[in-house]
């Protein structure tokens, strides 16, 4: 499967992390329209993106164990298939896993819920609590899911930043959620937002 270059990530704009704070809310409500391969791009480079030579990212990680994997559930996105990619921060690329747009399969394992069915894309934070736990041992899990909450906090001010709508969501079905987004075992769906242009 061919690697997907993604645009690269812009480092400023014209809105403050102070009124981006003063304004976000939680979207549940999205127009039937298409992200642009930038937006998209500059969403998941908000959540892992690499900001440094020596490979630090945008969220703070536990002794730089970095335990997150971000995937992207496309299902409208200008100039991409609908399908299943696995973010690289690395590189700022897109791994294909699988195509088709899953959008609805994945609402009907989250509680049926009509944002997630809405939306254009959803981006989820899958852990590997054992990179943390080589290193902090019991308590890895909780460090984990804190890393998790500062990603999602980085991609919901980005959205707002950008004129989107976006949504965290936590109830889902983690073991189905797996098998229908074909992420490997070791990767424990956690946390995800819904994203999209608001009504």
């Amino acid at each position: 499967m061919s690697m997907i270059q993604l645009p690269k990530p812009r480092r400023e704009s014209g809105l403050s992390v102070e009124a981006a704070l003063q304004s976000r809310r939680s979207v549940r409500e999205f127009r039937p329209e298409p992200l642009t391969l930038a937006e998209t791009a500059q969403l998941l480079w908000s959540a892992q993106g690499i900001t440094t030579d020596d490979g630090k990212r945008t969220a703070p990680s536990a002794g730089g164990t970095y335990p997150l994997e971000t995937y992207l559930v496309a299902g409208q996105v200008a100039g991409l298939v609908s399908g299943v990619y696995h973010y690289r921060p690395a590189h700022h690329e897109l791994m294909p896993v699988t195509a088709g747009d899953l959008r609805a399969a994945l609402a009907a394992l989250s509680m049926n819920q009509d944002c997630v069915r809405a939306s254009a894309v959803s981006i989820l934070f899958a852990t590997v609590v054992a990179r943390t736990a080589a290193k902090y041992g019991a308590s890895a899990a909780a460090y984990v899911d804190m890393e998790a909450g500062h990603a999602a906090q980085n991609l919901s001010l980005q959205a707002f930043a950008l004129g989107l709508g976006s949504v965290m969501i936590g109830a889902f079905d983690e073991t189905a959620l797996g098998k229908l987004l074909q992420l490997p075992p070791e990767h424990r769906p956690r946390y995800f937002a819904a994203v999209g242009r608001p009504k």
